[in-house]
């Protein structure tokens, strides 16, 4: 898939394929790889009714161990982008590895990728442009069922305190466009439980937030700052969906979120995969306040404070999220490392000829689990997709931390057809960088959850088994 309308290029020295490497130190040595700056719960489940062999269950269970820094080896330095040292630069333009092309190559890259890598893929559409399918966005006409759960949703969410349990049960399933801004602001901790106190709590965070924009966003242009502030301004043109993110209002906005979220958790500063994680939120308490699509909207026709309000509350609940997984964020990414590893290692139990293929030809699963692991799949799924996703992540216990693994495993082996039809190193990676979930709709995430919590399920009560 083209991301962001540029193409994304993995890049291989002008040799034969590379021999297996066994440590990162190899896999360096031998590659050239740019780093570039609704429905019920037991519906959902029947959709995956599929039988795990209980002894494969249990002997993964025993097996899978967390892994820490030092059994992986991967990383002894640090720099503003993570795993940056070891890639070298490129001799040849394939596919990139995790993100996309620099800006003074993307031109050339993107170019050469339209015309050669992807030649058999459909058209690009705007990553929102079916975010009027079931519940995510626009007014559809709703069915008699749609209907029946947005009323559970409201009768919930009116009394004087709301039951947080009963309504991540009711959104795991996924949640109506109309009253998903309250939902994900009560399922994320944003707002607290008593409605009394959500007026008072939504002004004082506001204020709050709008406080460090004065305490702190002047020193973006500070010796000991500027390279955070650029590196936000330079990715934020590369985000989707481009109607949005490019508009001068929204831009801005970007900016001051992610540039007070890095000041404010000098642990990790800003990271490259972290600008991403505004979108979704932004997007949704966009449409608070509109009911047109948010591809053609124009957002500087809000009122000042409906802005101010989308900025602050979108602020604080990205931050809410990386709180849960800023360990992949950290020196060394440490939570993205395990992370990747524990994919390999489940991936192995639950689909051995998937995990064979993929080794015979000498794929890593650093090589495009990074992206999956760093993003969350965003740049894998269209925007309604993540929204959607993101209703169960907030719903399910340590989503974002600990399902989102399961789902990625389940990600992976949907496409088992199209990765064991492919029968060489190129092949692979380009499929793999390039899933075409661009017409992906609620009924596909809801048969990938289904199958992730399938997954989870089997594995839960294993001790030791994922931990964060």
């Amino acid at each position: 898939r083209l991301i962001h309308g540029k193409a994304v290029g993995f890049y291989l020295k002008e040799t034969s394929r590379p021999k297996k490497a066994t440590t990162f130190q190899e896999f360096e040595s031998i590659t050239s790889d740019a780093w570039d700056v609704g429905d019920d719960d037991d519906e959902l489940l029947a959709m995956a009714a599929q039988n795990l062999n209980i002894e494969v269950v249990m002997e993964t269970a025993n097996k899978v161990k967390t892994y820490s820094g030092d059994e992986l080896g991967f990383i002894r330095g640090h720099s503003p982008y993570p795993l940056s040292h070891l890639f070298k630069k490129p001799s040849c333009c394939i596919m990139c590895l995790f993100f996309i092309c620099p800006l003074d190559a993307a031109g050339e890259c993107a170019a050469l990728h339209r015309q050669q890598s992807l030649p058999h893929r459909p058209p690009v559409i705007p990553l929102v442009a079916r975010m009027a399918d079931q519940n995510t966005s626009g007014t559809p006409a709703m069915t008699e069922r749609e209907a029946s759960r947005l009323d559970k949703f409201k009768h919930l969410l009116a009394g004087p305190n709301t039951d947080l349990e009963e309504l991540r049960k009711l959104s795991w399933s996924g949640i109506p466009r109309q009253v998903r801004p309250i939902t994900w602001k009560l399922l994320s901790g944003y707002l607290p439980a008593n409605a009394e106190r959500r007026e008072s709590v939504l002004q004082r965070k506001r204020q709050e937030y709008f406080g460090f924009i004065q305490q702190y966003y002047d020193s973006r242009n500070d010796e000991h700052h500027q390279d955070t502030y650029r590196q936000i301004h330079i990715d934020i043109p590369r985000m989707s969906p481009e109607s949005l993110v490019l508009q001068p209002k929204v831009t801005e906005i970007f900016e001051r979120i992610l540039f007070i979220w890095a000041i404010r958790h000098p642990a990790s500063g800003y990271v490259q995969g972290i600008n991403d994680l505004v979108t979704p939120f932004f997007v949704v308490y966009v449409f608070e306040y509109i009911e047109e699509e948010v591809e053609n909207f124009d957002v500087s026709s809000l009122q000042e404070e409906a802005l101010r309000n989308i900025e602050a509350d979108s602020f604080w609940c990205m931050s809410k999220l990386l709180d849960g997984i800023q360990d992949n964020y950290t020196f060394a990414q440490p939570g993205i490392q395990r992370k990747v590893k524990a994919l390999e290692e489940l991936v192995s139990r639950i689909d051995e000829s998937v995990h064979r293929h993929m080794q015979q030809y000498e794929v890593e699963y650093l090589q495009f689990a990074f992206r999956w692991m760093n993003n969350l799949l965003m740049r894998e799924l269209p925007l309604r997709c993540t929204i959607r996703l993101w209703d169960t992540y907030q719903a399910e216990p340590e989503g974002f931390s600990h399902f989102h693994l399961y789902v990625c495993a389940a990600f992976l082996v949907r496409w088992r057809k199209e990765i064991l039809e492919e029968r060489d190193f190129q092949g692979l990676m380009i499929l793999l960088q390039n899933l075409p979930t661009m017409h992906w709709g609620n009924e596909e995430v809801s048969v990938l959850l289904a199958e992730a919590y399938r997954l989870k399920f089997a594995f839960a009560d294993a001790p030791n088994h994922y931990k964060r």
